[in-house]
């Protein structure tokens, strides 16, 4: 029996369980597929209080090490099921593990544009991480679809190894930060393509053009490009869990700033309905979280 059992272990996950292990509370984390979630996949980060310049693997991995450093039993396997029975938990993943409470740390996924054939074309000029896959494309032309931070900032990390790259945004304007798009303009490799909409990819049998219409005018151009990156949002990683979680209509948790769904469930991170998703305010989360469901123990 574990005081408290934490799925997810991305940013908010790891803040739970360093902030739970340092009150004395025994504790497992699940993580079914990498550490640090989606920010591990990040070249550099630039934001977060303390650190000029830290590469997400890296900060992903100060998290884990320190989680682990205050007593925090980590495994990597994915959960299946929570079941609550008289206020203990059972989570089932290769077998089953009981606590006194849940917190539900699931992160989100990238979302798909919606082209024809979307899904074979990952891996012949498709991808959803450019720090991942940005190198398979030195020296080479590309396009990034998107608006906000991670857009702006996969371009911008494209453009240091890229011939040239596109930045496709269905709006006229940005949602990301003044300071990344600033960092943008003043690259003369990438281009912005406002107003558009990628309509598919031509491949034979690698990617070799992307088809664009402009909002306004209706016309289609043809880009020619090597690689097609897609940084267009998230899905909430919720629906396994959505006879235990309250869910909104974009399949996020709808609970408030305090993370609580009910005495012994907690959510925090990014599957939490919110305005603003952010490093930051994943590892407030995991704090406030964790501090809720110490109390509840104790209390």
């Amino acid at each position: 029996m574990k005081d408290i059992i934490i799925i997810g272990g991305g940013p908010a996950g790891l803040t739970a369980a360093i902030y739970a292990g340092r009150s004395g509370k025994s504790v497992l984390l699940f993580e079914g597929k990498s550490f640090g979630g989606q920010i591990s996949k990040s070249h550099k980060v630039e934001n977060y209080p303390g650190f000029e310049e830290i590469s997400g693997f890296e900060f992903s991995m100060k998290l884990k090490n320190q989680a682990e450093l205050f007593g925090a039993e980590i495994i990597q396997k994915k959960v299946k099921d929570v079941k609550e029975k008289d206020g203990i938990f059972t989570v089932t993943s290769d077998t089953d593990y009981e606590s006194k409470a849940v917190i539900f740390a699931l992160g989100t996924e990238p979302k798909r544009s919606g082209i024809p054939d979307e899904d074979t074309l990952v891996g012949r000029g498709l991808s959803y991480c450019a720090t991942c896959d940005g190198n398979f494309f030195r020296g080479r032309t590309v396009a990034v679809i998107g608006g906000g931070n991670t857009a702006v900032q996969d371009a911008l990390y494209l453009s240091d190894i890229c011939k040239k790259v596109y930045l496709v945004h269905r709006r006229d304007a940005f949602r990301a930060e003044k300071s990344l798009v600033k960092k943008a303009e003043e690259k003369e490799n990438i281009e912005f393509v406002l107003d558009s909409l990628l309509i598919s990819a031509e491949a034979s049998p690698i990617i070799k053009s992307i088809t664009v219409e402009n909002k306004i005018t209706g016309e289609r151009s043809e880009l020619p490009v090597n690689g097609l990156f897609m940084a267009i949002g998230q899905t909430p990683l919720t629906a396994d869990f959505a006879d235990i979680l309250p869910l909104d209509s974009y399949g996020y948790v709808a609970v408030q700033e305090n993370c609580t769904v009910k005495n012994g469930v907690y959510v925090c991170g990014d599957c939490r309905a919110k305005d603003i998703r952010q490093l930051t305010t994943a590892t407030a989360d995991g704090t406030v979280a964790a501090t809720k469901a110490i109390e509840y123990i104790d209390g």
